[in-house]
């Protein structure tokens, strides 16, 4: 059986914009040298009164608005942050709050940039087993308050935006004889905690009582990136049945444009087919590919029937991908 039907998006964004430009001003940089090496331009960077939760509860208002339903429509909030409001409770906690739909099934996901791809597997098998009709699966990052401002090989690299989608369980007349069936049609989720030391945060309440800032050996994590994602998207073609050529969109973790062009490359997949946002918000972490899907949505790219493949890979290592017909 086909999994949920993927039905509504929306995303935020705070209110200011960061350009290559303005960190120039600040730190030893140029704006050539950020987007040679990543296609970075700008990003948005959260200000007084923005938190994750501010921005999941306006991504997930307007995924809502998108298809049409009230929050007392949701059963099911699975939120994927590495920036949560607090320690606990979880942020999805706040959301559901914000929204006035207490009462269901609320928490947090932590796989960092592939936490959405996380969160939208966990919600499609609840949702495929009975445990809500909707939910919302919502990614939301302010990655700004865990950077080292004086690191130039990290702090360029990084943006603070929520997106959020809609699903609804599946049902057997979700499409007509001799229509493809719409829906989640395979996910696959890796880890590996071996390569902690190449991606990860140094401070957490266990270790040091402290938030801790963001570390990362950028080579090698380009490195596992390219060939961890190449694999993960075949595995999903190949679980699916579907070939590559097939995939009408694929909207990646928009970490870097070279691995954008690498991954695409690997796969012989076109890049006109691959949505790229990452010049706009940079990475934004686990709000990275919703927010692209959303932006190729509203610009009328993404459109019902569509075929599209969701990948990603971050600290952990974790990575994942899941191929939805819309």
């Amino acid at each position: 059986m086909t999994g949920s039907r993927l039905v509504g998006s929306g995303s935020a964004l705070p209110r200011r914009v960061v350009t290559n430009g303005e960190l120039a001003a600040r730190i030893d940089t140029s704006d050539e040298w950020i987007v040679e090496r990543t296609g970075i331009r700008q990003r948005y960077i959260a200000g007084e009164g923005e938190t994750t939760a501010s921005l999941a509860t306006e991504a997930a208002r307007a995924a809502l608005a998108d298809c049409g339903l009230a929050a007392r429509d949701i059963d099911l909030i699975v939120l994927a942050t590495a920036t949560p409001d607090n320690t606990f409770p979880a942020t999805a906690t706040k959301v559901q709050h914000a929204l006035g739909c207490n009462g269901g099934i609320a928490f947090d996901v932590a796989a960092v940039c592939s936490g959405f791809l996380y969160a939208l597997a966990t919600a499609d098998s609840m949702l495929r087993t009975g445990m809500g009709r909707r939910a919302l699966v919502i990614g939301a990052e302010t990655f700004s308050r865990i950077l080292d401002w004086n690191d130039r090989t990290t702090c360029v690299l990084f943006g603070d935006g929520a997106g959020a989608v809609v699903l609804e369980a599946p049902t057997s007349g979700d499409s007509a004889p001799g229509e493809s069936a719409a829906g989640v049609l395979a996910t696959r989720l890796h880890a590996d905690g071996a390569q902690h030391d190449l991606l990860y945060v140094d401070g957490g309440p266990s270790t040091t009582q402290t938030v801790g800032h963001l570390r990362m050996k950028g080579r090698e994590v380009f490195r596992h990136a390219v060939v961890n994602l190449s694999e993960v998207l075949n595995e999903v073609l190949d679980a699916a049945g579907v070939r590559a050529a097939e995939i009408d969109w694929i909207v990646p973790h928009q970490a870097n444009a070279r691995i954008l062009d690498a991954t695409a490359r690997k796969l012989g997949i076109p890049a006109e087919k691959v949505i790229v946002t990452v010049d706009r918000h940079a990475n934004t972490s686990a709000a990275s590919v919703p927010l692209a899907f959303d932006a190729a949505r509203c610009d009328g790219r993404i459109r019902p029937g569509d075929l599209v493949m969701f990948e990603a890979m971050g600290g952990g290592f974790t990575w994942g991908a899941s191929l939805v017909r819309l």
